[in-house]
Order: structure tokens, then sequence, then C-alpha cells
């Protein structure tokens, strides 16, 4: 080889092969030249040429997952309704209460009626029972008490309130406990002799037939109605008083 002080123009020396062995074409020399020359830009910058081969980022989207929808933001709308409806059923159901004791389903018909959502109204009820102003044990057992003691009903009218309110039976059934046989007949033997006593201008048969449908209208059995019928009329002399209306 000439050294580059010889200028320009200095060629080569001719390259002897060894025997056997084929001398590469001018063509070929030219090529692996600039070959040679061309930068490898993917090693230069850290790629691996296995994968600057695959399909570019935007082709290999569809193979990313879907990205997770966005919470609405805090204080939105949809946020803001939900917390408009929750005071709402709160001040309506409160409201409901303070009037008078209401079942978990005469309450429930009250706040579907004022068009509150459902599940808020679920919701809603849920939350009465859990700090105990919603407790229809509770209410049975004070409408036997009070409804026994200042209207007279029997067992057979009190049950029938309770359903009526569709209280649950096994809270009827304990709630009834809380009236017994004796007081049962006690109850209504006061409530016959009050009553005789605003029969008097009747005959007996006459007076023993509307006794006797009054107290079973309280809601008395049969066997009781006899008992405490008997009772009240037993100071009864034959026949109506003098001047009274005599039915048939």
């Amino acid at each position: 080889m000439v050294s580059g002080d010889d200028g320009a123009g200095a060629k080569l020396a001719r390259v002897t092969y060894l025997p056997g062995v084929v001398p590469p074409s001018p063509e070929a020399d030219e090529a692996s030249g600039r070959e040679a020359a061309l930068p490898d830009f993917a090693t230069f910058f850290g790629e691996d040429p296995a994968e600057s081969s695959a399909d570019s980022p935007a082709e290999r989207a569809g193979e990313l997952p879907e990205p997770e929808a966005e919470p609405l933001e805090r204080g939105g709308r949809g946020t803001r309704e939900v917390r408009v409806e929750k005071v709402r059923v709160e001040r309506v159901s409160m409201h409901a209460l303070t009037r008078r004791g209401m079942s978990r389903w005469e309450l429930e018909k009250t706040l579907l009626s004022r068009e509150i959502d459902e599940q808020t109204v679920l919701t809603e009820l849920d939350r009465l029972e859990a700090v105990g102003l919603l407790d229809d044990a509770a209410l049975a057992e004070t409408l036997v008490r009070t409804q026994h003691e200042r209207k007279g009903l029997g067992r057979g009218a009190l049950t029938a309130e309770l359903r009526r309110r569709h209280i649950d039976q096994e809270h009827i059934d304990a709630a009834l406990e809380q009236v017994d046989d004796d007081d049962e007949q006690t109850r209504a033997t006061e409530l016959a002799v009050k009553r005789a006593s605003q029969l008097s201008s009747y005959d007996l048969e006459t007076a023993k037939r509307r006794l006797t449908a009054f107290l079973m209208r309280k809601g008395y059995s049969s066997s009781v109605v006899r008992a405490a019928t008997e009772e009240a009329l037993s100071s009864r002399s034959g026949g109506p008083r003098s001047g009274g209306v005599r039915f048939r």
C-alpha cells in the first residue's frame, strides 16, 4: 500500500490471491464497500433489529387493552343528583315517621308514591332499620297494647290490623303474647257491661243480639263473646223496661 504522502493519484498494489481462492468481481467489491459505508442506525440508537421490523405503534394499537373509563368527577352531575335524592328521601321518611308509627311496607309505599327511585327507597329503609327508627316488631307490640287497652280490640281484630299493615306473622304472634286468655275475657266483659247500659230500652233477646254483634266486631272469639254477654246481661229482668221499644 502506498502512504498518503504519495498524492491523491496513487494506486493500491495489486492483490495476489492464494491458489483455489476465487477473487470477487469488481461489482461485488463496490457493493460491499457501499454497505460497509452505511451506518447501522438501529444499533446506534440501541434498538433491537427484530423489534424494528415489527409493526409500527399505530399498527399495534389494536392489540393494546382498552383504556378504563374515567369516573365521574367529584361533584359532577351524577353525584349531585344522588345527593339531592338522598336528602329528599330522608326528609320525606322522617316527616312520615314523626306523624305516626309506620311499618316498613307502609313507609315504602309512601316513599314510592313520591316518585323516589326504588333503589334509593330500599337503601333508606335499610338505614332506618339499622338505626332503630323503623322496627316492625316494636310497632306490632305497641299496636297490640294500645289497641287492646284503648279500643278494646280482641285478638282477631288485632291480627287483622297488623296484617293490613303487612307486618310479618312472626312479629304478630310475638306481639299477641301480651294478651292472654284472662286479659281478653276481662276486657270483653268490661266492654259488654258498658255497652249493655246503652241497651236498656231493648228487650233481653234484642239486647243480647246487639251486644253479641258489637263484641264480634271487636274481634273477640265466640266463646269470649258468649261469656261476656251473659255476664253483662245477668242483672237484667225479663222483658223491656216500661215505655221502651220492643223489637222482634
